[in-house]
């Protein structure tokens, strides 16, 4: 079959108004998926034309491509924003309906021009602002969303591994405005739903289209996916595990991301279903590369996965039956129509105002087992363990009948967790790597949880 495809024209964008503190000596600069979204782009500069206006052509695209973009003074820090120091969705525009676009910005992010410092919630923390990466021998900034009650308890938790982190938790941060996920997922704690552990890692700005990419792109490269995702694997994940609370197996841990973060998470799960056992899968950039499809085919169904697949009916003319066929596709290679489920938001364009929206109600269907499931009634008993205090080796009772699926958890007084052992068999633990004070510990058997503190010297 022949497919002929109509490029447009060439596109020119002028900003007919800027805010007067705007320097004329200096270019503006367009960010958008276009450049990966990388806010001080050499080859993406406004200058002032011969009307004094600001001004930037882009290059032809096939007709119907959208592209989404803001304007910056070179920096994310430098974002533009709305009349009252707001945060703005993204500037949309789709190619072949017009050759000029004409727009006006209002204000400067760190101008004066209004707006707030961080809109964090207090459970959001920065894991690291240069987690080294040694698979891309690149750092990046890894957030963490703990759930409200999280240092008031010993439960673990599951963990959700979301994208493009600086649009997560903080208006601050963003580029195109935030998901709200922990004031979403916050407001459901407080009506006594269970939430997750959130990890999100930011973007690479002008690497996250080869970040988000296991395949390269003619026009736009790509294709460093594949180690972005061992990343997630090898690397990220075993830390969160060792130093947080969590719920470690493949059924308690999700990927989720929108556009190319939608794109690799799909990826994610489908290669590393023994690792995760659910995606949110948002707006999918499913035409970046034909070898998704057959990398879908060709890997099958090798474990339970829930796909949550969502777009909106305004996005590009493809988006809405790429997702349908890709959904197609994941039934065809033996998902069950209980596991791969899709959603067409009437109205919804691509940005982070459908991607926020949407958020709560694929957490919800992603998670429906853990949040419903009720936890076993555990007889719960103290257990003396000895020397205590204790130098080096923590010795346990020899009289026990350990079992095959028995865990202990160390962890200190603000309940961190500090040591895991799972199939543990009473083998003496060395304690050596802990410093001086109070500890606790949690052995989990069977039928019976045993609990008791210890002592380091």
């Amino acid at each position: 079959m022949l497919v002929v495809l109509t490029t447009s024209a060439q596109v020119t964008i002028i900003l007919d108004s800027v805010p007067e503190n705007t320097p004329s000596d200096r270019p503006l600069f367009f960010a958008g998926s276009l450049n990966g979204w990388n806010p001080g782009d050499s080859t993406m500069m406004l200058w002032l034309n011969d009307d004094n206006l600001f001004e930037i052509t882009l290059g032809a695209q096939p007709e119907g491509t959208l592209i989404e973009y803001k304007f910056t003074k070179g920096s994310w820090e430098t974002v533009e924003k709305g009349s009252d120091g707001e945060e703005i969705d993204n500037r949309t525009f789709i190619y072949g309906n017009d050759d000029t676009v004409r727009a006006v910005v209002c204000n400067w992010r760190n101008d004066g021009g209004g707006g707030s410092g961080s809109t964090a919630a207090e459970n959001v923390h920065i894991v690291s602002n240069d987690f080294y990466i040694p698979q891309l021998n690149r750092s990046r900034r890894v957030w963490i969303y703990l759930p409200p009650d999280y240092n008031n308890s010993n439960k673990s938790y599951p963990v959700l591994y979301m994208h493009d982190g600086q649009n997560l938790f903080d208006a601050q941060t963003s580029f195109a405005g935030e998901w709200e996920v922990d004031e979403t997922l916050n407001s459901l704690a407080e009506n006594d739903i269970k939430v997750p552990i959130v990890v999100g890692i930011d973007n690479g700005g002008i690497d996250r289209i080869d970040e988000y990419t296991p395949w390269s792109n003619p026009q736009y490269g790509g294709g460093d996916g594949d180690k972005y995702m061992l990343f997630l694997v090898e690397t990220l994940k075993p830390y969160i595990d060792e130093h947080y609370r969590t719920l470690s197996d493949r059924n308690h841990t999700a990927l989720m991301g929108s556009s190319l973060g939608g794109l690799i998470s799909h990826y994610g799960v489908v290669k590393y279903q023994e690792v995760f056992s659910m995606a949110g899968i948002f707006s999918p950039s499913y035409w970046f590369s034909d070898s998704v499809y057959t990398f879908t085919e060709q890997t099958g169904k090798q474990h339970n996965v829930k796909f949550y697949l969502m777009c909106g009916d305004s996005e590009s003319a493809t988006t809405v039956q790429n997702m349908n066929n890709m959904a197609d596709l994941l039934r065809d290679a033996g998902f069950s129509s209980n596991e791969v489920t899709t959603d067409v938001i009437v109205g919804g364009e691509h940005n982070e105002y459908l991607w926020r929206t949407q958020f709560q109600k694929a957490y919800l269907w992603l998670f429906n087992d853990w949040i419903s499931s009720i936890p076993e009634k555990r007889e719960i008993e103290s257990l003396s363990i000895y020397p205590n205090p204790v130098d080096k080796l923590l010795m346990f009772p020899k009289e026990l009948v350990y079992g095959s699926n028995d865990s202990l958890l160390v962890f200190d007084a603000t309940g961190k967790s500090l040591l895991e052992i799972n199939n543990f068999k009473g083998q003496p633990v060395s304690v050596c790597g802990l410093m001086p004070g109070i500890y606790f510990f949690r052995l989990t058997t069977k039928n019976i949880e045993f609990s008791g503190q210890f002592i380091k010297n």
